[in-house]
């Protein structure tokens, strides 16, 4: 599943894309594509210029500008939508196989694709999705905090200060692998960066903060802080890691993965300490640690 740093990449390459376009037309090639109030999405994403396009967590972000005062069908769609203001940014959550792609305006629609979203100088967005477990959702301001995906993020590790870092996770009884993965505790990091950022910081996956003193949890959750944006810089940098489906806007795959010191490396040596690489299981997933480099 794309992590922050393949979504930052996308969004990256999106964004000169889109910027300053408009949407003239959407394909759904497939409904279950599209959550929430369909109606609303088909009319209000239409000709609303984007005026650019972020991320929050895992989420890839296209924000709409308000509509112009005569825009009577985008206001009509509120009439059948469950919130009382328009839409102004469309959310991808890509999932397991989700890849959002530019193409020129004769490119025919693959066997994947769900969402076809052509640009007013005929280019078009392609949302493909060979698993069909990513979405689209059209939101609005007072819409995002009734979905509970939303509501419940946790701050963002690349804007979160060191102290709310250590604070965030000082006394928690859960594995530090199994709050790293929280989307609840914190946003956009996944099973890459988690092994990825503990290995680099000593700790180990299954340890839990709670079992730490005061002053061995701030050391500790300190040098996490610092690797765990350390690792996200690095990889944004290589413009992420493609281990199956993930490719950026263009097409190309990222190149964080030739720089792995544990994940995908079990039973390999060690880069620091050349013994063997150990595998266990941490919050449900396949983790690989050092155990002697990893206390």
């Amino acid at each position: 599943m794309p992590e922050l740093p393949e979504v930052e990449t996308i969004a990256c390459g999106l964004r000169p894309e889109l910027e300053g376009r408009e949407f003239v037309a959407v394909d759904v090639r497939n409904s279950g594509s599209v959550h929430g109030d369909r109606h609303a999405f088909d009319c209000c994403v239409l000709n609303r210029r984007i005026t650019t396009v972020g991320r929050r967590g895992k989420l890839l972000l296209i924000h709409l500008a308000a509509p112009e005062d005569d825009d009577t069908t985008c206001k009509a769609a509120l009439e059948f939508a469950e919130t009382s203001d328009l839409p102004d940014m469309l959310a991808f959550h890509l999932r397991m196989s989700g890849r959002l792609f530019m193409y020129d305006a004769d490119q025919p629609a693959g066997v994947h694709t769900r969402l076809i979203f052509t640009l007013d100088n005929g280019r078009k967005l392609f949302f493909d999705d060979a698993r069909k477990f990513g979405s689209c959702r059209a939101l609005s301001p007072d819409s995002r905090p009734l979905w509970k995906f939303w509501a419940t993020l946790g701050p963002e590790p690349l804007e979160i200060g060191r102290k709310e870092f250590i604070d965030l996770f000082r006394g928690r009884r859960k594995a530090m692998k199994a709050l790293l993965l929280d989307q609840t505790v914190i946003a956009g990091v996944g099973n890459i960066y988690a092994d990825e950022s503990l290995f680099r910081a000593g700790i180990r996956p299954d340890t839990r903060p709670a079992e730490w003193s005061a002053q061995a949890a701030a050391r500790r959750l300190g040098r996490l802080y610092d690797e765990l944006r350390e690792v996200l810089h690095e990889s944004i940098r290589e413009c992420g890691s493609s281990i199956r489906d993930y490719r950026d806007a263009k097409g190309d795959a990222g190149a964080f993965q030739n720089s792995f010191r544990v994940y995908g490396r079990s039973g390999q040596q060690c880069v620091v300490c050349k013994d063997a690489l150990t595998t266990a299981k941490v919050a449900g997933r396949t983790t690989v640690y050092c155990v002697n480099c990893q206390k």
